[in-house]
């Protein structure tokens, strides 16, 4: 029997205008395939992200006696070159997907993921122009805090050579699967002016990708400026990573003394995060827009 034709939409996701943001390929199946097939998808697209939206059974708000149930999804996220743990920008992709399509009622939905249990919903946002209250929406998605354990400093040389000898004044590591490191530069005009080579950042031995990082110049409107590199996952530079801001947020807590951030990753394409650290229950509220630029059919 012929498979159901699969519909994907590719979404810019942490900005408001196209060609913006980071992109994300969101493939909605409506029956299960395997591994192989997903990962050459991802790798057809060739964007940082590829993910997988499946409908739980039951999640059918039409399929509950009072017609309230939150829709579930089963999540994946692959890149060109294999699943990962957790994505941010693609789960915002995923979840404007959902909300623009028809496909739910509500204004909240759950997704069930490697990392656990993950929620995003719509948060109301007003804004004056000319005199006018206009109503858009952000999506705030709901994400555990990526811890940072202190490093090695027998290792720092490895680290100063795959940023190509880039003046570093603090290094710390993320206890997650990730294994990220996350290396804090003296100046946010160090992080925006540095030029990476993508194949000392590969070929560095410890850690998977590298987070760049320094606190915002005082009157830009941001508290901190980031950049994230990871092409031993097939993503040189990562436009806008949610991800990474679970262990940023963090990180800035204990350096500007506060849990609510306006963030800026200042990659080329550039992208905006406000950001809620919750301290008690360990998890990081991403908030962020996001604008659909293509949507197609996969014919195979």
């Amino acid at each position: 029997m012929a498979k159901n034709l699969v519909k994907y939409s590719v979404v810019d996701a942490f900005t408001d205008a196209p060609f913006k943001g980071n992109p994300a390929a969101v493939c909605f199946l409506e029956e299960e395939r395997d591994d192989q097939w997903l990962q050459s998808v991802a790798a057809e697209f060739n964007i940082s992200e590829t993910c997988y939206l499946t409908r739980i059974t039951g999640s059918d708000p039409h399929d509950s006696p009072n017609g309230n149930a939150i829709p579930k999804f089963r999540l994946r996220w692959f890149t060109p070159v294999a699943e990962v743990d957790l994505c941010g920008h693609a789960t915002l992709a995923a979840a404007h997907t959902l909300f623009k399509s028809g496909k739910i009622d509500s204004n909240l939905i759950e997704f069930v993921t490697r990392s656990g249990i993950l929620t995003a919903k719509k948060v109301p946002e007003i804004k004056t122009s000319d005199g006018e209250a206009k109503e858009s929406c952000f999506i705030e998605l709901n994400f555990p805090v990526d811890p940072l354990t202190g490093f090695n400093s027998v290792e720092a040389p490895l680290v100063s050579k795959a940023l190509g000898g880039a003046s570093m004044i603090n290094i710390q590591k993320t206890t997650s699967s990730s294994q990220n490191l996350l290396v804090v530069f003296p100046s946010a005009k160090s992080v925006v002016d540095f030029k990476p080579e993508y194949g000392a950042i590969k070929e560095c031995p410890v850690g998977s990708g590298i987070i760049i990082t320094a606190v915002a110049p005082p009157d830009s409107g941001f508290d901190f400026y980031s950049r994230y590199f990871c092409p031993k996952m097939g993503i040189d530079e990562d436009p806008v990573c949610g991800s990474a801001h679970c262990a940023l947020a963090p990180y800035w807590r204990k350096e500007l003394g506060k849990v609510d951030f306006v963030a800026n990753q200042v990659s080329p394409r550039g992208g905006v995060l406000n950001i809620h650290l919750d301290e008690q229950n360990q998890r990081v509220l991403l908030r962020g827009k996001a604008f659909t630029v293509m949507e197609g059919t996969l014919l195979v």
